[in-house]
């Protein structure tokens, strides 16, 4: 069974959100199939549990035998401080996912203050955010960016239309790209309904987007599915890689090397996910 820790997180399809304050979900957590996950002391935990919440989880973390991010409270935060100060140096801290990301200073203060080598995971939720998505995601520490969808929608009053969406979405895709970054973590799907998440994390991969939040470890083998690269793809994929090298490696026309970067990626993906060619 696919145990998604080993998967490098800058290609991670499913992060999971885990309650900072239910302790008793660390494990079956962190043994799912999510490929990152990240403990939420932020909008999951009551403002009066969150230095209780915190205290957990930084234990959890204190040993390194478990991995995973923790989503902090905001720099605007009377939180951010004791977040980033007593999460500093951790063994088990992946990264932290910054939520409410505003600016691009949010981001190179948190990294700096947890010491110049954590990754931060900048969360993008309202409408400023977007603005600035990419001086966020040129801001040093940066690692990848992630769509805060439903604080977004309340932020902008906009619908979960898949059309309104599509311009925040593809903000932080073209963000990304400019600032050198991963492909985004698109905003979780809240429908218990498999066929719904299905059709949302195909929207997610056809805007560009190349991971999704989760909120339930049930979605996880449907959101990995879906953002896998089709078999058909991994044999097209490997079919073209194979014909490259017979030919020495020649570049025969300009269509050739989108095409070369398209199947090495695939390629790479496939490798990471165990992907089969159909």
């Amino acid at each position: 069974m696919h145990r998604g820790r080993n998967v490098d997180p800058g290609i991670a399809r499913s992060w999971l959100l885990v309650n900072g304050a239910r302790t008793e979900l660390f494990d079956s957590a962190h043994d799912s199939r999510a490929d990152q996950i990240v403990l939420d002391i932020e909008d999951a935990v009551d403002p009066a549990r969150k230095p209780a919440a915190r205290a957990d989880v930084v234990q959890y973390l204190s040993s390194g035998e478990k991995r995973a991010w923790v989503r902090i409270n905001d720099r605007s935060t009377e939180f951010w401080s004791g977040d980033v100060d007593e999460l500093k140096g951790q063994p088990g801290l992946a990264g932290v996912m910054l939520a409410k990301t505003e600016a691009a200073e949010h981001v190179t203060e948190t990294f700096d203050r947890l010491g110049g080598g954590t990754p931060v995971l900048a969360l993008v939720e309202s409408a400023l955010g977007i603005e600035e998505a990419v001086h966020i995601a040129k801001a040093r520490g940066a690692f990848r960016l992630a769509f805060g969808s439903g604080d977004y929608r309340r932020d902008t009053g906009t619908s979960a239309d898949d059309l309104a969406m599509a311009y925040p979405r593809s903000r932080l895709v073209v963000a990304s790209r400019v600032g050198g970054l991963p492909g985004p973590i698109d905003g979780p799907t809240v429908s218990s309904s498999h066929p719904v998440l299905r059709e949302q994390s195909a929207l997610t991969v056809s805007l560009g987007l190349t991971g999704k939040l989760c909120l339930d470890m049930d979605q996880l083998p449907v959101i990995n599915e879906v953002i896998s690269p089709a078999p058909s793809d991994v044999a097209w994929a490997r079919d073209f890689l194979a014909d490259f090298e017979a030919r020495g490696q020649v570049i025969r026309d300009g269509s050739d090397l989108p095409r070369l970067g398209r199947a090495r990626k695939i390629e790479k993906l496939a490798t990471a996910f165990g992907v089969q060619p159909s």
